[in-house]
């Protein structure tokens, strides 16, 4: 049915290629493609010998925009799936616009030098997609993407107005090292150490960071897991659903930590191990975190003995027929059970299928327009149905607990 070119071969870009792989009905052919070529082969190798399905790899530099639009010519798909990092957003939808490709992401767009993620600049190519005839989804992993769905549908199918939405990212594995990070260190502690926001009465209000005093937490119960300490994270989907769900007072974004890495990560950043600007360092130049990025366990690497499960979900405080009712849609994924389908942990698992669900709505023409769009503003039915199809499944029930009030 179609074709399509999925660059970033790390752990997220492994789950997208084999859950494309399980699906050749719609992916007809598969283009995996990394500044480092090994990697592709290797996942290449895994796909022929899992599904026996051959899939092309190809050597990229996702920073030069004509490198891109050079494999885009070359391969000639229907949709461009990027997994790369956050930094290579720019570069790889100028090379889709180049060429009139579809395009899709799963994390949105920040500056090397500057840890401020926000849509802005993706934003801008609204009305030079539309005018060249095609489609750009930004966030289609987790969180962003199916929490995006999940408001989606909330707002379609639950209430006539949502009042507020609370967004609580619970990961309870347990993968064996002192410190580590689920998906790419760099950006990780990037996200982690940035001053916290979140939208209330139609302002962002601004807390500390998370490893900071004042920093807002609070216990709450998971599904399947207990009790776990979580903490406020400004997080990029906020952005996109204070501007597409009408009537939101409040949204809050809340993520588990533990003791161990708020420890790990203090002491890192007191002796300037997460700094992104260059040091001198016996006549080279080094970014510190670069370089801590280099010793710490690769994220596509934890999957082997991670053990224990991921909750994530949104919960919903709002009215329908005059009636005024909580909700809380929510995903559980095991650790062990991804790792035994597609040689990945669940952070990769939970980031990976959504994006492979997006280009294939694309490509059957679900999903279609012309322009940038967050995964919110398009129909959350078929993806709702295909989370439960392809491995993500979610459940919906009546929230009574308690959640903090500020």
């Amino acid at each position: 049915m179609g074709k399509v070119l999925i660059i970033g071969a790390g752990g997220v870009g492994n789950v997208v290629a084999k859950k494309c792989a399980m699906l050749p009905d719609v992916f007809e052919e598969i283009c995996l493609a990394s500044r480092t070529k090994e990697k592709c082969d290797k996942i290449a190798s895994d796909i022929k010998n899992q599904y026996g399905i051959d899939i092309k790899t190809a050597e990229v530099d996702a920073d030069k925009t004509e490198e891109v639009v050079a494999l885009i010519k070359d391969f000639n798909p229907d949709i461009v799936v990027n997994v790369a990092l956050p930094y290579q957003d720019l570069t790889i939808m100028d090379a889709c616009l180049e060429t009139g490709v579809h395009y899709l992401d799963t994390a949105n767009y920040e500056p090397k030098d500057n840890p401020k993620f926000e849509y802005k600049w993706q934003w801008a190519y609204h009305d030079r997609y539309k005018d060249a005839g095609i489609m750009a989804v930004l966030g289609c992993g987790f969180d962003p993407g199916v929490t995006n769905v999940f408001c989606a549908y909330a707002a379609k199918h639950l209430y006539d107005t949502i009042k507020t939405i609370d967004i609580l990212d619970c990961n309870a594995g347990d993968h064996g090292h002192p410190f580590a990070t689920n998906f790419n260190p760099e950006i990780n502690i990037r996200e982690v150490t940035q001053v916290v926001r979140h939208w209330k009465n139609g302002k962002w209000v601004e807390t500390p960071p998370i490893i900071e005093e004042g920093s807002v937490h609070f216990t709450f119960n998971y599904p399947e897991v207990g009790p776990r300490e979580s903490y406020l994270l400004y997080h990029e989907e906020m952005e996109s659903l204070v501007k597409h769900i009408k009537g939101l007072e409040r949204i809050r974004f809340w993520m588990t930590f533990s003791d161990q890495y708020l420890t790990h990560l203090k002491v890192l950043k007191n002796v300037g191990m997460t700094r992104i600007d260059e040091v001198d360092y016996e006549g080279c130049k080094v970014v510190p975190l670069k370089f801590l990025k280099k010793l710490l366990p690769d994220p596509a690497e934890l999957g082997t003995n991670y053990k224990g499960k991921t909750v994530i979900g949104c919960i919903f405080d709002g009215e329908k027929d005059g009636k005024r009712f909580k909700k809380y849609i929510y995903n559980v994924c095991d650790h062990a059970e991804a790792y035994k389908e597609v040689q990945a942990q669940a952070v990769s698992y939970t980031t990976g299928v959504p994006a492979m669900i997006g280009a294939m709505l694309v490509i059957k023409g679900v999903w279609s327009g012309k322009g940038v769009f967050n995964v919110e503003q398009l129909d959350p039915d078929p993806f709702m149905d295909a989370l439960n199809k392809y491995g993500l499944p979610w459940k919906i029930e009546d929230f009574e607990g308690e959640l903090p009030e500020f």
